[in-house]
C-alpha cells in the first residue's frame, strides 16, 4: 500500500468527530449561497426540547463529539442555551455557528454561560457591500461585526468562516487579514458545493484551476498567520498539504499542521454527520441523501449500520480517478459535489486537476 494510504487506519476511520445539527431552519438572512434557502418563518416539524435532549444522549453513547449547533440561525431558536447547557453537562463539546447579526450582550453572556467554546462567523466578502450582497440582507456586515463585538466581550472563541466564489475570489487575503485584525482564532475557508440556493450561482463556483492555485496560496498563509487555518469543502487540500510537504523536504509535521495533519478531507460519513431540523441524518449537509431518521431509529444504529455511511467508509468503492487516486484516504473528493454532477455519491470530485498515479 502507498504510504499516504496510511495516514487515516480502518480502525479510526468512522470515530465520530463532529456532528452539525441544524437546530433550526429558520434565518434572518437571504444567502446566495444556503443549502437549505432558509427563510424568515418557523418550519414544522423541528425537534422540541425533550427531543433535542434525546439526541444529544443518544449521541453521546456514540462518543465525544463536537457539536455545531447551526441553522438557519441557531439564536432564533428559544430554548437553544438550553439545549447547549445540557450538551455541556453530559460531556460534549457545544460550539455555535450564528451569523452575527444577532448577538447581543445579553445572548453573549448565555452563550458563555452554556458552555459555547467557539462560534463560527461568516464574512464573505471583505467590504460592506460585498458581504451584504452575498448574505442578501442590508446591514449584515455591520450585524457581523457588532456580534463578533458582543462575543469578544463575553469571552467567547470566534472564528470566521468564508465561501469562496468567482464574486470573492480576490477579496480573501482581505478577508483574511480582516479576521486578524478582529481578533479571530481561526480563519475556515469553504468551497463553493452548488446545492440549494448555491445551485442558482453555479456560475459563480471557482474552476478546478481556481482551486487548485487558491489552496496552494491558503496553505502558503499558514507561516504567514497566527490564525488557524482550515480548508472545508476543499479535500484537494489535504493532498496538497503532502506534496507540498514533500517538495519541500519535510514530513507532514503533525505538532504544527494540528488536526489538518491527522484529519481527512472529506469526512462525511466516517468522522462527521449532518442532521437536518427534522431528524434526518446525511453525511453532509450538501450531500441530500437521507441515511436515517433519528424519530424513528436510535442514532448510534444509524451512525454503524447505514449502508450510505458503509459504502463511504470502504475506499474500494469510489470511483473514477479517486478510486485510483494513491490521496483517497488523507483526500475522499468531495461527495456532494460529485453527487451534484452525476447524481453518483460515489463519482470521481467533478473540481480537481490532480492525474493520479496507481494505487
Amino acid at each position: 500500500m502507498h504510504p499516504e494510504k496510511q495516514v487515516l487506519t480502518n480502525k479510526h476511520s468512522h470515530i465520530l468527530r463532529l456532528v452539525a445539527w441544524e437546530t433550526t431552519r429558520r434565518c434572518n438572512l437571504s444567502c446566495v449561497h444556503c443549502r437549505a434557502a432558509a427563510e424568515d418563518h418557523d418550519y414544522p416539524d423541528e425537534l422540541d426540547t425533550t427531543a433535542s435532549f434525546k439526541l444529544l444522549d443518544q449521541i453521546r453513547e456514540v462518543g465525544e463529539p463536537i457539536i455545531i449547533l447551526t441553522g438557519g440561525e441557531p439564536l432564533l431558536r428559544p430554548d437553544i442555551f438550553d439545549i447547549a447547557a445540557y450538551g455541556t453537562s453530559i460531556g460534549l463539546r457545544m460550539v455555535m455557528a450564528p451569523n452575527g447579526t444577532l448577538i447581543t450582550r445579553e445572548n453573549a453572556l448565555k452563550m458563555k454561560a452554556s458552555g459555547i467554546k467557539r462560534i463560527s462567523i461568516s464574512i464573505d466578502g471583505a467590504t460592506k457591500e460585498s458581504h451584504d450582497r452575498f448574505r442578501g440582507v442590508e446591514g449584515a456586515y455591520d450585524g457581523a461585526l457588532n456580534g463578533i463585538a458582543r462575543a469578544k466581550e463575553a469571552g467567547i472563541d470566534f472564528q470566521i468562516n468564508t465561501v469562496i466564489t468567482q464574486t470573492n475570489l480576490k477579496e480573501i487575503p482581505s478577508i483574511l487579514a480582516l479576521a486578524e485584525s478582529l481578533g479571530a482564532v481561526a480563519h475556515h475557508i469553504f468551497l463553493l458545493v452548488p446545492t440549494g440556493r448555491g445551485k442558482y450561482i453555479v456560475d459563480q463556483e471557482i474552476n478546478a484551476q481556481e482551486y487548485e492555485k487558491t489552496l496552494n496560496w491558503f496553505y502558503d498563509q499558514r507561516e504567514k498567520t497566527s490564525l488557524q487555518l482550515k480548508a472545508t469543502c476543499a479535500p484537494h487540500y489535504y493532498r496538497i498539504l503532502r506534496q507540498r510537504a514533500k517538495e519541500e523536504g519535510k514530513k507532514v509535521n503533525f505538532d504544527t499542521h494540528g488536526l489538518d495533519a491527522v484529519t481527512r478531507g472529506c469526512l462525511a460519513g466516517t468522522g462527521f454527520c449532518f442532521i437536518s431540523h427534522v431528524g434526518r441524518v446525511q453525511t453532509c449537509g450538501f450531500l441530500d441523501v437521507t441515511c436515517g431518521d433519528i424519530k424513528k431509529t436510535h442514532f448510534k444504529e444509524v451512525w454503524e449500520n447505514s449502508e450510505v455511511f458503509n459504502r463511504l467508509r470502504n475506499i474500494d468503492n469510489y470511483e473514477g480517478k479517486c478510486g485510483v487516486c494513491e490521496y483517497t484516504r488523507v483526500c475522499g473528493g468531495c461527495r456532494a459535489r460529485a453527487y451534484e454532477a452525476t447524481g453518483n455519491y460515489m463519482a470521481e470530485e467533478p473540481l480537481c486537476t490532480y492525474q493520479p498515479g496507481k494505487r
